[in-house]
């Protein structure tokens, strides 16, 4: 209705245009045509090809009728109106088409240009998102708002959530989200006049995003969905940094609250150990044979209790970075003879064979860290063998790490434990009655990992375990 009104209008301006210059102020056919062609301009303007070319057509016609010779006729008697008259023809015709194009062209830009300006106020309002709520719904809101779509679906494969921005159920619309993500291809529904498109960031799938009655560009469709999938990303990378915040301000809370527990206990450990030891020193021997026994063995827990407790914070520490490097050059064979002094009173006699060479090349480490993984380990040794079994403790130098190696004849480790008993609190399943807090593995992994280093196990059942782990060589120092 709206063509045909349009091409009436475009027949009523050549008509009237006839019938001024045929009846009321008649001028030269050239005069006439010039008219006619600006005519159809402005009809080519304000309308479209097809009312120009209508228009054209008539104006040819009403131009050759009323004012080549023979007036009154479509006869033409010069042969050089003819080449006029065709002249006009194309003239009226290619002039529409140009004016046509050029109308669609312009009109073309301004969409464009709506086009970059709304992407540009999702690019800003997705910097200026909420954190505390869900950065897929304010994605979809934000969509809708400023390309002002009746109804937009966003399907979140990661949380295998669907967002949406419209009133009522979207029905088989989810299934076809979801399946878009899946298949990473395109729909377009016809009945429901949605358009689905897959969000892709590095190539690979991360959700789908439909939109209904869309008229977007394929270039600022794509744009779109780079910034959905750039804030897809966004709210994965911050979920991620939340969780690590958590996490490290979980870990500080624990240490702190170890740190408050260990002092608590010192104390009246301290003073418990105190009487113990006073009373077991009695040279003169006046408490009575199972009272002593009873002292012994409140001093034996004192004892128990206090490692309990050192090693707990020790752990804390480390895992929550309240603890750093005090690393130097230290000679290997130096940090071992030193271990082994620490660990005298727990070995009840048990012999430790050590075979570290003094021109092993010097390590950068923290000695005191590392002196403590030698004792978990020596001390994870004599627990874990058979009491009259020796203990041994050797080194040797391997590119720019110098390997320090501890060997028990326990009953060995199965592969399956192998991978677990670095983890806290773990003790191995056939030793659950040994004493031990299952932290000193843990303790040992977590300074290794400060130093950059790792420890690793050998073992075979039957044929006793061998724990190892590496230490940096100290620049400048050359390999024996």
């Amino acid at each position: 209705m709206r063509l045909a009104g349009r091409i009436l209008v475009a027949l009523g301006l050549i008509a009237a245009i006839t019938f001024i210059f045929f009846r009321v102020l008649p001028v030269n056919a050239t005069t006439t045509g010039f008219f006619y062609l600006v005519a159809i301009l402005l009809i080519a303007t304000a309308g479209g090809l097809v009312e120009s070319t209508v228009a054209s057509v008539v104006a040819m016609l009403c131009f050759n009728y009323f004012f080549l010779p023979p007036v009154g006729t479509f006869t033409i008697a010069d042969p050089q109106n003819w080449v006029a008259l065709c002249a006009f023809l194309v003239t009226s015709l290619t002039a529409s088409q140009l004016s046509v194009r050029a109308k669609r062209r312009t009109k073309e830009a301004i969409e464009r240009q709506h086009e970059i300006e709304r992407l540009y106020s999702v690019s800003r309002a997705l910097l200026l998102t909420d954190p505390t709520r869900p950065m897929a719904n304010q994605i979809v809101q934000n969509i809708a708002q400023a390309f002002e779509f009746p109804a937009v679906a966003l399907y979140d494969r990661n949380s295998n959530e669907i967002y949406r921005a419209a009133d009522g159920d979207l029905g088989e619309i989810e299934a076809k989200l979801r399946e878009a993500a899946l298949r990473s291809s395109s729909f377009r529904e016809g009945n429901t006049r949605f358009t689905i498109t897959p969000i892709r960031l590095g190539g690979q799938p991360i959700g789908s995003l439909a939109i209904r009655d869309s008229s977007l560009s394929d270039a600022a469709l794509q744009s779109l969905l780079n910034l959905v999938a750039i804030g897809l990303e966004r709210a994965l990378s911050q979920e991620a940094v939340n969780r690590a915040e958590v996490a490290r301000r979980s870990e500080e809370l624990k240490s702190t609250l170890l740190d408050a527990i260990t002092h608590e206990f010192q104390t009246p450990l301290t003073s418990i150990k105190a009487v113990t030891t006073d009373l077991l020193s009695d040279p003169n021997h006046t408490l009575p044979r199972h009272q002593r026994e009873l002292v012994s063995i409140a001093d034996e827990g004192t004892d128990r209790l206090s490692k309990l407790v050192t090693e707990a914070i020790q752990l804390a520490r480390i895992e929550g970075g309240k603890f750093r490097l005090n690393c130097g050059v230290h000679f290997p064979s130096g940090l071992v003879s030193a271990a082994v002094r620490q660990m005298r009173s727990f070995t009840d006699g048990r012999e430790i064979n050590v075979s570290v060479a003094d021109n092993l090349p010097p390590v950068w480490v923290d000695a005191e860290l590392i002196q403590m993984v030698i004792t978990h380990l020596v001390d994870n040794a004599l627990k874990y063998s058979p009491s009259g079994s020796p203990i041994s403790i050797c080194a040797h130098a391997s590119q720019d790490r110098v390997v320090i190696c501890v060997t028990d004849q326990g009953p060995g480790i199965t592969e399956e434990e192998q991978s677990r008993i670095f983890e806290k609190f773990y003790r191995g399943k056939e030793q659950q009655n040994l004493k031990g807090s299952g932290m000193g593995l843990a303790i040992a992994r977590e300074i290794l990992s400060a130093h950059g280093e790792k420890i690793w196990v050998a073992s075979k059942l039957g044929k006793g375990s061998e724990f190892c782990f590496s230490l940096p060589i100290a620049r400048g120092s050359k390999t024996a």
